[in-house]
């Protein structure tokens, strides 16, 4: 299982890298276009502030391997999933195209893989019981 948890980890670190050097580069425009009306910044700020993040974040996923930070990575990067979530529910809400989601059914069903991605977190990030005792 450590294995598993381990490439679960880099893979997760690699996408969140790739996805937050999308946000500053080719991507950006795409992304600015699903900030919500609501936020109370720009949306070139928001897409930047969030790329960075997740650069950071990819780069932690791909670096730390010991607990208990690794633990504590985890649950910071859940907490990030949960962050976005409700810019991901706008998106469907305000019918807002973005990276082939041009359907209220994809944009929903895009939903229910933000908590794949948080348990994805956690799951990678945490030691099994057995490995503990």
């Amino acid at each position: 299982m450590g294995l598993f948890k381990n490439v679960a980890q880099g893979v997760l670190g690699g996408f969140l890298t790739f996805a937050g050097t999308a946000h500053l580069t080719v991507a950006r425009q795409e992304f600015q276009a699903q900030v919500p009306d609501w936020v109370p910044v720009g949306p070139d700020l928001v897409v930047v502030a969030s790329g960075i993040v997740e650069i950071l974040l990819g780069v932690a996923l791909l670096t730390v391997w010991r607990h208990p930070a690794r633990r504590y990575l985890g649950w910071i990067v859940a907490a990030f999933f949960v962050a976005i979530f409700p810019g991901n529910v706008a998106q469907w809400l305000d019918h807002r195209d973005g990276f082939g989601l041009d359907t209220d059914s994809a944009r929903l069903t895009r939903l229910f893989f933000q908590p794949v991605l948080v348990i994805w977190a956690l799951f990678a990030t945490h030691r099994s019981r057995r490995a503990t005792e």
